[in-house]
């Protein structure tokens, strides 16, 4: 019974980490705009590219000395829980067959030595391929795509926030622009809370938004009997990069994620950036969750052998 659990464990984590894929019709050369008004789907598939890092060819968060992405988890009034990651994106495919390639690994907590790696096809309407690296077993195990609206790992986020939601999937309405005028959300962290992994994280939110013009739009999802009936992001109008989402559900807020966003590389594309952190939170539950990205571990258009994003990358993990 032990097995079925870590297995379920680690692919929900894992894909936390892989916040990529899901192919929504959103070409890897997508232009930068050249000026006029923008329509609200225009404006999705910029964030879209923003998210799954099209700007770069490969995209990496990994560990330099002490420093490593940490994820942390907190239920209110508890310690947070936490793990620590790599993550490497390859998005220089030309196939025609693949888009992309996702992979973690894990370096600490109960999915140490897991790693999970993840294809995206160019075919709009063939699903994700999901391979987990299990260490205990020393075995590879392969699965489906995932539901939407599953939660992964006791999170405040769901696969489709993670990975699997298209534009498409809902319909896009522009409210108009205004001036962002808030920090973004973290987790608060008392002294009886800490734990060797919190050591580090930032002591307030981000406030690198504050004052940027960003576009509102509003997001209604095409499911029915769905858990939110609708989601709001706030999107940089230069970046494209969306700050905030709130989602809404009988017209009351149900949950906020907010992405710090930092400039990645040497590119004259505004829409080369990177996350600083993601946290989220469930409004009803007070649940925490912050996914923490050091600056240092970014790494961008490096280079790696062929097979890289491989089984036999996985297989080389260590528990």
């Amino acid at each position: 019974m032990g097995h079925p659990i870590r297995v379920r464990a680690a692919t929900a984590c894992a894909l936390i980490a892989v916040t990529t894929m899901a192919s929504a019709g959103v070409p890897k050369d997508l232009p930068y705009p050249n000026g006029g008004n923008l329509t609200a789907d225009q404006i999705i598939e910029q964030t879209y590219f923003v998210n799954h890092f099209y700007a770069f060819k490969n995209y990496a968060i990994v560990k330099k000395g002490r420093k490593i992405t940490v994820l942390l988890n907190k239920v209110k009034g508890k310690k947070p829980t936490a793990v620590t990651l790599e993550r490497y994106l390859n998005n220089d495919y030309d196939d025609g067959n693949i888009k992309a390639r996702d992979m973690a690994m894990f370096r600490s907590g109960k999915l140490k030595g897991t790693g999970m790696l993840v294809t995206d096809y160019v075919d709009d309407n063939k699903s994700q391929s999901y391979m987990i690296w299990l260490p205990a077993l020393r075995k590879i195990r392969r699965f489906a795509q995932p539901a939407h609206d599953d939660a992964w790992g006791g999170s405040d986020f769901t696969f489709g926030d993670v990975v699997l939601r298209k534009p498409f999937h809902e319909t896009h309405e522009l409210l108009g622009k205004e001036t962002f005028n808030d920090c973004l959300g973290y987790m608060k962290i008392a002294d009886n809370e800490q734990t060797r992994y919190t050591r580090n994280v930032p002591k307030q939110g981000s406030c690198s938004p504050k004052g940027k013009e960003v576009y509102k739009v509003k997001s209604t999802t095409k499911f029915k009997n769905w858990w939110y009936d609708y989601r709001i992001s706030y999107i940089d109008a230069r970046t494209f990069a969306d700050y905030r989402t709130e989602y809404f559900k009988g017209g009351n807020k149900v949950k906020v994620i907010d992405r710090d966003w930092v400039p990645l590389g040497k590119s004259d594309d505004p829409r080369a950036v990177g996350w600083g952190y993601w946290y989220g939170t469930t409004l009803a539950t007070g649940h925490e969750t912050w996914a923490v990205i050091p600056p240092e571990v970014n790494k961008v258009n490096a280079k790696y052998k062929k097979d890289w994003w491989s089984e036999k990358t996985l297989r080389k993990l260590k528990r």
